[in-house]
């Protein structure tokens, strides 16, 4: 169930892992089931599903250890009966969000408003421009202390760890020229978005170039295609103060150099 969504050719309202077979699809099943029909009971996903009540525990067992799903009491409406009360399986906000597909269509729709409402042409791509700068310099606000502190030649480790911190998977690496090292970013939440809206990716390389004070160039994106977002930082020579005037270059969808 991890990474769901992120198949583009998935099934209206089904995760990425209904398109695989075996145990994986029979656990998507059952947590479709659960959505469909609210919490549920072992007994009531087994006879819905055609499955053994074992074999229901070991799914649901997988589920619950990937924070799909949650067990809980079941609420009763009236007088409560003897003996305990049965146990459902609820889906978690982390399970729910697996199923829903919507948030990348909103946020296009929501930067094609933004374009429109500016006229459209290039006032328009100015307009989403400005916002995705705005966004940007608010969530690199939140890395300032760290990279700040950082002596120079860790700067952009310490970036890569704060990105890390939001769920970019960043880390760096020497460049093979030897020149600086390249920061990688292993996931972008917005990439499918920003396949659609390069201003993004634009942004968030300005973003990197400021905050880390010194040129950097975007090698490869992968809203662009290519499987990590790659940003070349040149090594900063020793004693040299950070750039007040950094300036940035984008070849997103080139092979790192």
């Amino acid at each position: 169930m991890k990474n769901v969504g992120e198949t583009r050719e998935a099934p209206k309202g089904t995760p990425q892992d209904d398109l695989a077979t075996g145990e994986h699809s029979t656990r998507n099943r059952v947590a479709r089931s659960i959505l469909d029909h609210g919490p549920s009971t072992v007994a009531e996903l087994a006879d819905r599903l055609g499955l053994t009540a074992a074999a229901v525990r070991r799914h649901l067992d997988a589920l619950a250890a990937e924070s799909v799903v949650e067990p809980r009491e079941k609420r009763v409406y009236g007088s409560r009966g003897r003996g305990r009360p049965a146990k459902v399986f609820a889906l978690t906000d982390c399970g729910r969000d697996a199923f829903d597909q919507s948030y990348d269509k909103l946020a296009a729709d929501a930067l094609r408003w933004i374009a429109a409402a500016a006229g459209g042409g290039e006032a328009g791509e100015a307009a989403v421009a400005a916002f995705a700068r705005a966004r940007l310099a608010a969530q690199m606000e939140a890395y300032r202390a760290p990279v700040e502190a950082a002596p120079p030649g860790t700067r952009a480790a310490a970036l890569a760890e704060a990105l890390s911190a939001d769920g970019f998977a960043a880390t760096t690496r020497a460049a093979p020229n030897g020149q600086g090292e390249q920061l990688c970013q292993h996931h972008c939440p917005v990439a499918h978005v920003a396949e659609q809206f390069p201003q993004l990716c634009e942004a968030e390389t300005e973003a990197f170039s400021q905050l880390l004070g010194t040129h950097v160039q975007r090698l490869a994106t992968i809203a662009h295609g290519d499987g990590v977002c790659t940003t070349f930082v040149p090594r900063t020579p020793h004693g040299a103060a950070p750039r007040t005037d950094p300036t940035t270059d984008s070849t997103a969808g080139r092979n790192p150099a």
